[in-house]
């Protein structure tokens, strides 16, 4: 065993990510999330205008 025991050898370099190009099908998908986010969050105000859905409070049981 030759060299020092607490050296770390250094790591391969990673190579690079290209940019890649997006095709017809990644284009429409991303579109269609992002349609789909915004309708979600239309849903999400018009839930939190009308209030929470359950307002009975604490379910007590029979005995005491």
């Amino acid at each position: 065993m030759s060299g020092h025991k607490g050296d770390k050898e250094k790591p391969l370099k990673q190579p690079k990510k290209r940019a890649k190009k997006m095709d017809e099908e990644e284009k429409a998908f991303k579109e269609k999330q992002k349609e789909e986010q915004k309708k979600l969050e239309e849903l999400q105000v018009k839930a939190a205008e009308k209030g929470p859905l359950a307002t009975v409070g604490i379910k007590q049981s029979g005995k005491k």
